[in-house]
């Protein structure tokens, strides 16, 4: 169900700092990082559907500061058959030369299951979904978005927030680059503490899969059947954006993806 992280505006020097666990099911057919042939994208790609869950624009190797991510939004309805691919949002703004909150304006909400989506360049970053929060723009600071609404205080949420802001927000600070803070920032996403019961977020789902997706990192579980050993999710994929700023006419923007032990299971 996927869990993002961003440190917007917080350094001059990293004006963007975006972590993304990516949680999926195990069989779904997926391309790891690389650029794309057919389109000026830099992402890891679903095979199924074409799209992605995080990427950047890039072309030759030139890039323009364009970033997005996408989240399922976790409420208990299921996805039409005839609902376009929540991935294609991600590659529709790249592309585009809209600003985020002209291009978050424009998106045909009822057209996608439930969606967060987190899109932005060098100058602006916007969040919107398709369950009632308008699009907005993020304010300077340190935001952490699952699969509930943005300002939804779930135990993965909190728990990611408190130890980026002790463990990895400080690394930053001394130094911006990211052989510094790297391990720091994986090591963090990594956590696998469940939530106590009695913290649990009501999405619709039974308790016993709301337990299994409660926490920063998922290891691989039986979603469909909890009571089957064999497992079907988890996190499959790991990513670290830093986009680097000292030069807003040259965006450099450094994207990184891991795939998880969950992967080989």
């Amino acid at each position: 169900m996927c869990i993002v992280a961003i440190a917007w505006q917080l350094f001059d020097e990293l004006p963007l700092v975006l972590l993304s666990n990516r949680d999926e099911f195990l069989a779904r057919p997926t391309e790891q990082l690389h650029q794309w042939p057919d389109q000026p994208i830099y992402a890891g790609r679903d095979s199924q559907s074409g799209g992605t869950w995080l990427g950047i624009y890039q072309q030759h190797h030139q890039q323009n500061g364009r970033w997005a991510a996408v989240l399922n939004f976790r409420d208990g309805v299921q996805a039409r058959a005839d609902e376009r691919s929540r991935g294609e949002l991600v590659t529709s703004f790249l592309i585009s030369t809209l600003s985020p909150m002209a291009f978050a304006r424009q998106i045909k909400l009822r057209d996608y299951a439930g969606f967060n989506l987190i899109i932005g360049d060098s100058q602006q970053a916007v969040i919107v979904n398709n369950r009632g929060h308008a699009p907005t723009a993020l304010h300077a600071g340190l935001h952490v978005f699952s699969n509930g609404q943005p300002d939804e205080g779930w135990f993965k949420t909190e728990k990611l927030r408190g130890r980026l802001r002790q463990e990895v927000l400080p690394l930053i600070a001394e130094d911006s680059s990211l052989a510094y803070w790297q391990a720091a920032a994986l090591n963090v996403m990594s956590d696998s503490t469940s939530a106590p019961e009695e913290a649990l977020p009501k999405t619709g789902v039974p308790k016993a899969i709301e337990q299994a997706l409660s926490s920063v990192y998922i290891d691989a579980v039986a979603l469909s059947n909890t009571d089957t050993p064999m497992p079907s999710y988890g996190t499959r994929t790991q990513s670290i954006l830093a986009v680097r700023g000292e030069d807003k006419s040259e965006v450099k923007a450094q994207l990184i993806s891991r795939e998880t032990d969950n992967v080989k299971c």
